[in-house]
């Protein structure tokens, strides 16, 4: 009799063991890191995995516009290109290695790491920082960057450093120093190919004086390199340029892909753009958001002028001129409108930039012609919270962040709402958005050489997510 009334005991126990080990390991939606993406289109030299991803549903942001969708880390969703000789096998082995690695740790929601680590990413900012830790770990051991040789200055292996394009050439110049951790040694080292080529530098030289807006040079330009290195190696060809990438945050750089010449030959190609936008045939799923920064001569990041948010009396702060159909309509609806509504075209002289920005609660960052603004960086860095009003921008590094967590995002057509929105925004929240910019402004400051999670990791990590989501086979 009570072996009998002991089972229903035992077996209530085991399955409310069961359940606690279910929910201690389970995934949480708003914790995934976009970092295998779906295909929806493949090139006809590609194929996808024998093992499906599941499709995640749509998801809708609170202002009507589609959401960019992510996937837990179950399942590998991959391009497989044929006939890879023997060497690259151990990169692939490399590679899958790193893919276990990440899973464990989003498993196990911890790190494995055989060094000491200064930094330990946390919090909600992150989609799911144990994913994102491992994975920057896997990238500081293993990941390595080939520079093709051929070429010289100013058109190749050198662009600009300074300006809203310098970003563009503090990641060539990084990546071709012998003091970054990712360069390779030899070709058959690398996992990833940079074309240092500056688009910047195209335009600026070759353009001189500028009489037509044709692509024509820059395209010869772009497409002769390629042609010279695909006929005196066998890295291109093999992936149709899918483990290859171009880096430029000039405005004319997604041309190369849209031009008549390069609509095919660049169809695989990692793009590194800060002109990130989804409605001209930016494709998050294989290109990167490039954060635009605009460099001041030597000075690698502005002077940290941000007040405390109590010493904060401006509600929301601009100042830029007329450039684009968004600060057409910012201009015109708020432009000396509103004492708590700081917005200009030309900065009176008496009034500093950076010091506006540090007495904002919250920075206006609208799109120009291009859907990037430098205002988004100097925001993080003055501690305001960034206002995105764009309709299209891909945000840079949300493979990783969570940009709903210390950002606002508002759609052009509801401009004229942008203070009430901002008003109903409460102290509490206000608070929370202050401290996770300042959490993640690491994120964002230029180092040379970088130094971990600064911005230039944050951008070499875009490339080697993308570059995961790459499988080379046989």
């Amino acid at each position: 009799m009570a072996s009998t009334c002991s089972w229903p005991i035992f077996l209530v126990t085991l399955l409310f063991l069961l359940f606690l080990s279910l929910s201690l390991y389970s995934y949480h939606p708003n914790e995934d890191i976009k970092l295998l993406f779906p295909i929806k289109v493949l090139p006809n030299n590609l194929k996808t995995a024998h093992t499906e991803a599941p499709k995640a549903p749509a998801q809708h942001n609170s202002n009507g516009s589609r959401a960019t969708t992510t996937l837990k880390l179950t399942v590998p969703v991959s391009k497989h290109i044929k006939n890879i000789d023997g060497k690259f096998l151990r990169i692939e082995k490399d590679l899958a290695e790193a893919r276990t690695a990440i899973r464990k740790a989003i498993r196990q929601r911890n790190f494995t790491s055989d060094r000491e680590e200064s930094f330990i990413p946390r919090g909600c900012v992150y989609r799911n920082s144990y994913a994102f830790h491992q994975s920057h770990i896997e990238m500081l051991k293993r990941f390595k960057v080939w520079t093709y040789k051929e070429g010289e200055p100013p058109l190749f292996h050198s662009g600009p450093q300074s300006s809203i394009y310098g970003v563009e050439g503090h990641v060539m110049n990084e990546l071709e120093s012998g003091e970054s951790p990712f360069k390779a040694r030899h070709p058959d080292e690398a996992h990833i190919f940079m074309l240092p080529i500056s688009v910047a530098h195209i335009v600026h030289f070759l353009y001189n004086p500028l009489v037509t807006y044709a692509r024509d040079q820059l395209m010869r330009t772009v497409t002769d390199y390629t042609d010279i290195i695909s006929h005196k190696y066998p890295y291109w060809n093999r992936s149709k340029g899918a483990d290859h990438f171009l880096a430029s945050c000039h405005d004319w750089a997604p041309d190369i892909s849209k031009e008549k010449p390069g609509m095919e030959l660049y169809k695989n190609l990692i793009r590194v753009l800060c002109n990130a936008n989804t409605s001209e045939g930016f494709e998050p799923a294989k290109d990167v958001s490039l954060p635009e920064i605009n460099i001041r001569g030597f000075e690698l990041n502005p002077p940290m002028v941000g007040q405390h948010p109590q010493n904060r009396p401006i509600l929301a702060f601009f100042a830029g001129r007329l450039h684009g159909r968004i600060r057409e309509i910012l201009l015109d609806r708020w432009k000396g409108k509103d004492e708590e509504m700081q917005v200009y075209d030309i900065l009176p002289k008496h009034l500093n930039y950076q010091e506006l920005m540090g007495k904002s609660k919250f920075c206006l960052c609208p799109s120009g012609y291009e859907v990037a603004s430098p205002r988004l960086v100097e925001s993080i860095n003055a501690g305001c919270v960034p206002v995105i009003v764009s309709d299209y921008y891909e945000l840079p590094f949300s493979d990783v962040l969570d940009w709903t967590k210390f950002s606002i995002v508002i759609p052009s057509k509801r401009i004229p709402e942008i203070k009430t929105l901002l008003k109903d925004v409460s102290e509490t929240k206000y608070l929370k958005l202050y401290k996770r910019v300042i959490k993640v402004r690491r994120h964002f400051q230029l180092n040379r050489p970088a130094k971990p999670f600064d911005v230039l990791h944050m951008i070499i990590h875009s490339v080697w997510l993308r570059r995961l989501n790459v499988r080379l086979s046989h």
